[in-house]
């Protein structure tokens, strides 16, 4: 039987599209640091890589520090009381964009908040609370999913010959999540390397500032494209080597679907191990709700229903709902082309993070200079925001797609070539009724991940063009607390409503 062979024509436009919107970012980025030669490199620049580096580090360490021990309680307490509804609030933060927790932990932590003066929530305190609260559940997340996968048959092995706890995680657990923790550190390290939000309001000035938004403060506020794109270079730097790193430890992009039980442990019976694992829940609550409770006990007092905010509502649904068809339509040929050609599905692979390769600051340092700066702000903007909003979304649209797509060619082609069925044809009779909730949930995914997104929007946004990421940090420039928090409520409660469906879909086939 011969194979079935699709044109490959759309996966070469995708990587061709993929490749002008990187060489638009990259080469004026890269010609300008050429003019500077060394001289660009000044001691704001090390200063601010200095503590683009310190801040990452420290919220790596720390999200571990919790995320592996909440792992482990999680995978050896596997009864008790709340454990499924603590798994979904796992999840929330992968939901949730920054600025809203950011309210929430500035409404708990701030000078007039729940635990005012506990700390000064400005700077790196600040922030590193707001990373470990995005990225110890993440951490967690993807530990665990490693511990679920040790087989039945180890635990029962380890029972019968007595094993104690600390040779249980010697013999069993190490061996298994050994290469999950080294990927996931790289992943939550460039995570918080190129974190914009949390920076961008909890930062406190200069001395806590890292590249992403030192890069925004250069272009939007002293108009210096000179030292953004010194600054985009150093940050291309580091974040391509974290990616490519990254990504030869098991990927970037983790899955969305509901965390499963795992096979039947016979460890952490003891007293002393519960009171352990139920510390480490415990801790993790304490750090998870009360930003919640409290964005959601403050919001609800104080939405205020305006044709401002109808009209940022309305944009970040229309560049949310372009976003993610852009998205889609780049990832499928991808796909396509990943699952029928070996040859090129590292190509293929590598292309969909394109985002993470170049980041969106560095990427938009360079449309700026080409673009922005020749031709004005004016046409441009809805169209930067949509398509940088979409090379982000793409890592996550294909881990959902391609994996789908593999298992319809699996099943389809022998038919589709007896029938003659290829193309438009094809995708239409046989793809999209197959595939209809894997399409659904990366659409959704893709959407949820521009509802929420702020860096696009504060480079390429005006007075007249503003999402509701963008309206909530207008409020909390002008001093509007109460309305911003207001806005946040609305923002979270749109984008969990998304991230449901995206999480019913998900679990089913």
């Amino acid at each position: 039987m011969i194979a079935y062979r699709p044109s490959r024509a759309p996966g070469y436009a995708a990587l061709a599209l993929l490749a002008l919107a990187l060489a638009a970012g990259f080469l004026p980025v890269l010609r300008m640091g050429l003019e500077q030669g060394f001289s660009g490199l000044d001691p704001y620049v090390f200063r601010v890589l200095r503590f683009t580096l310190l801040q990452a580090g420290l919220s790596t360490v720390l999200s571990l520090a919790l995320g592996l021990p909440l792992a482990r309680a999680l995978a050896r307490q596997s009864s008790f009381p709340g454990r499924a509804l603590l798994l979904r609030l796992l999840n929330l933060p992968l939901a949730l964009p920054a600025i809203v927790v950011v309210i929430g932990i500035i409404e708990v932590y701030g000078a007039g908040g729940w635990l005012g003066g506990v700390f000064d929530i400005y700077g790196l305190q600040g922030i590193l609370l707001a990373h470990v609260f995005f990225n110890a559940p993440l951490a967690a997340r993807l530990i665990l999913a490693d511990l679920e996968r040790i087989p039945a048959e180890s635990w029962k092995l380890a029972a019968q010959l007595g094993l104690q706890p600390t040779a249980i995680w010697r013999l069993v657990e190490w061996p298994a999540v050994r290469s999950g923790v080294a990927g996931a550190a790289l992943l939550i390290f460039l995570l918080c390397a190129s974190s914009f939000a949390v920076v961008l309001t909890l930062g406190g000035g200069p001395r806590a500032t890292t590249l992403e938004v030192a890069i925004y403060q250069s272009l939007r506020a002293d108009f210096d494209p000179q030292r953004a794109s010194m600054l985009a270079l150093v940050q291309l730097a580091l974040c391509a080597t974290l990616a490519l790193t990254a990504q030869a430890w098991g990927g970037l992009a983790v899955g969305w679907p509901m965390l499963r039980l795992q096979p039947r442990r016979h460890d952490g019976r003891s007293a002393s191990a519960r009171l352990f694992d139920g510390g480490v829940v415990v801790l993790a609550l304490l750090l998870l709700v009360p930003p919640l409770m409290a964005l959601v006990a403050a919001g609800l007092l104080h939405i205020r229903p305006s044709a401002l905010l109808a009209r940022a509502l309305a944009t970040s649904l229309g560049l949310g709902a372009a976003s993610a068809a852009l998205a889609f339509a780049v990832v499928w040929p991808l796909a396509v082309l990943a699952v029928r050609s070996d040859a090129w599905r590292k190509a293929a692979a590598i292309a969909v993070l394109a985002s993470w390769i170049v980041p969106p600051a560095a990427l938009a340092t360079g449309w700026f200079v080409s673009l922005i700066a020749h031709a004005g702000m004016t046409g441009l903007a809805a169209f930067l925001v949509i398509a940088m909003n979409a090379l982000m979304s793409l890592p996550f649209a294909a881990r959902v797609l391609t994996p789908a797509l593999a298992q319809s060619a699996e099943a389809h082609d022998r038919l589709c070539m007896s029938l003659g069925l290829s193309g438009w044809s094809r995708f239409r009779l046989v793809e999209l009724p197959v595939m209809k909730r894997a399409i659904g949930l990366s659409l959704v995914m893709a959407l949820i991940l521009s509802l929420g997104d702020l860096t696009a929007i504060s480079l390429f946004g005006t007075q007249d063009f503003v999402t509701l990421p963008a309206l909530i940090h207008r409020q909390m420039g002008s001093y509007r607390f109460d309305e911003a928090i207001g806005t946040a409520l609305v923002l979270g409660a749109l984008v969990l409503a998304f991230s449901s469906l995206a999480e019913r879909w998900s679990g089913q086939r």
